[in-house]
């Protein structure tokens, strides 16, 4: 995803905080019942039916009203707004900043292995994969991973937290809440190659020459393509990485035995369980967050 051009052709990092950071508030709002639909999908290890899909999804809330219901959905809302915001300020612009490294260094030899067109694809697709790289070991690990393992289990295992406090839990629990970080690092990489490398090959097929200059039907466009790649790509390792965080604190739940007890006991497809849910909001998603993003940064900038 390229960079904005502000006022005055570069828009501050303060404009650039804020206009991000605000989408990802707003996309947090719209679409964390979405995510706590796919993530209940992902942990539940029976056959989904229409007899038992209410109970799946809203727990002790299934035969509750509708509103009810519907706020439970609402699970970890507090610790998703650290993990969401943090992310899409990281993410906005940390793939252009990764991609004008690559492009100052090692355009000649992307070019040359790849073409022109290809080559200027594959480094943002190559800059995305460092940015999701770079999400782990800069934020996800110290900062955000801690805070979605306590959203999962919030969402999927709210009996983990036996009446336990956020300060309290992080002190007593300590490393136990950064389980999974190697499968979110294995996630995020072929994950952020697949989003930024489909969003630019869609573009080129679109006829832009500049990204930056694109329509919003053509971003619209391509950040479908980019993120439907980008998800399923992904769903294995985001299936296995759901399924350590969420485990009670005291379980320790190796990925690889995880792996195997589900592809033993639920088949392949068990490993893209929840893509659909996900596919499904792909493009609303992203469009209402790229947008919102690419609109308000610009409106920032005239005032910060």
């Amino acid at each position: 995803m390229s960079p904005v051009s502000g006022r005055n052709g570069k828009d501050s990092g303060a404009a650039r905080i804020l206009g991000s950071g605000t989408s990802g508030i707003a996309e947090l709002l719209v679409f964390h019942p979405v995510d706590t639909i796919a993530k209940r999908l992902m942990s539940n290890k029976n056959k989904v039916s229409a007899g038992n899909l209410s109970t799946i999804l809203f727990r002790e809330h299934a035969t509750a009203p509708i509103t009810r219901r519907m706020l439970s959905l609402f699970p970890g809302l507090g610790y998703a707004a650290g993990y969401k915001v943090a992310q899409r300020i990281y993410k906005f612009g940390g793939q252009p900043w990764f991609n004008d490294i690559i492009s100052s260094r090692y355009k000649t030899s992307f070019t040359n292995t790849f073409g022109e067109r290809k080559g200027k694809t594959m480094m943002q697709a190559t800059a995305g994969s460092l940015t999701g790289i770079g999400e782990v070991v800069r934020w996800n690990y110290p900062v955000l991973l801690p805070l979605d393992a306590l959203k999962i289990k919030r969402q999927v295992n709210p009996e983990a937290f036996r009446g336990r406090g956020v300060v309290r839990i992080f002190m007593e629990e300590g490393t136990t809440l950064y389980r999974g970080w190697g499968w979110t690092m294995a996630r995020n990489a072929p994950g952020s190659f697949a989003l930024f490398g489909a969003s630019a090959a869609t573009k080129d097929l679109l006829g832009v020459q500049s990204y930056s200059h694109a329509t919003w039907t053509q971003n619209f466009i391509a950040s479908i393509a980019g993120a439907v790649a980008s998800i399923t790509v992904a769903a294995p390792l985001d299936v296995i990485k759901t399924r350590i965080q969420n485990a009670n604190f005291e379980t320790r739940v190796n990925g690889l035995t995880v792996f195997k007890d589900l592809v033993k006991n639920e088949g392949v497809s068990g490993l893209f369980k929840g893509l659909t849910p996900k596919i499904l909001v792909v493009g609303p998603k992203l469009v209402f967050s790229y947008t919102l993003a690419q609109s308000l940064i610009p409106w920032f900038a005239n005032y910060v």
